[in-house]
């Protein structure tokens, strides 16, 4: 038969291997310790419950064997597992801009439910003390829970990262936009403002030019009402010399 503690280790760490083998292109290089971590903390987990659980064990206070004994146990040991476990988790998470730091607590919450129902339904395949050798059909079972949930909720985070990436994408896309076509309306209130002066330039210029022209026929004509006859006089005089 299957002892707790490998049946224990079988379905975490399968579960904490699937999900950095998938969440790796979310979580980035931190994803190296995804595993690692989540051991780390349910190990420490472990012990402290340890150092609750025994002495109620010891002093008789708590029968881990019986009904309520064993449910208080369990639940000092999901306590601890829990809380550093989604500590663990959310210290990685936390490095990262995507995932919600929340998955944490979920995904702690999802693991000990999977496990629990996993050790309930196989209850009569465990023992305290045993080996996988033994145990090998009840080890796999545990292997494929790990790995089910393990893909499962990886995946889940993995597919509200691509949203929320997609999301991000078309904001930034919808303000690029939006700044291409404020700008482009600007060059061309500038392109038709431009125009307008230089078509009110060119009118003033036209406007000049035509009042310099009247001005100087004004004084043209002027000048032939006051010297035409005299010009007129001083011609024939020249034509009487040459003959």
């Amino acid at each position: 038969m299957l002892d707790y503690w490998t049946a224990s280790a079988a379905f975490w760490l399968v579960m904490f291997a699937i999900q950095e083998w998938v969440l790796q292109f979310q979580l980035g290089y931190l994803g190296r310790y995804w595993t690692l971590t989540s051991a780390a903390s349910l190990f420490l987990g472990f012990l402290l419950s340890g150092l609750v659980c025994v002495p109620l064990i010891i002093t008789s206070k708590v029968d881990p064997f019986t009904f309520p004994g064993n449910v208080i146990l369990c639940a000092i040991a999901a306590i601890f597992f829990g809380g550093f476990l989604s500590l663990g988790q959310w210290l990685i998470l936390r490095q990262t801009d995507l995932t919600p730091k929340i998955f944490a607590l979920i995904n702690t919450v999802v693991g000990i439910l999977i496990f629990a129902l996993l050790v309930y339904f196989n209850e009569p395949n465990l023992e305290w003390s045993g080996g996988p050798i033994q145990g090998w059909k009840t080890a796999l079972v545990f292997l494929a829970g790990g790995a089910v949930t393990g893909g499962v909720t990886g995946k889940a985070l993995d597919f509200y990262c691509w949203r929320v990436e997609q999301r991000l994408i078309q904001i930034e896309r919808e303000r690029v936009e939006k700044e291409t076509r404020e700008r482009e309306r600007a060059q061309k209130e500038r392109l038709e403002r431009e125009k307008r002066e230089q078509e009110i330039l060119e009118a003033e210029m036209a406007e000049r030019k035509m009042i310099q022209r009247e001005a100087a026929l004004e004084e043209e004509r002027k000048w032939y009402e006051e010297h035409g006859d005299q010009d007129y006089e001083y011609e024939e005089d020249e034509d009487e010399d040459e003959e």
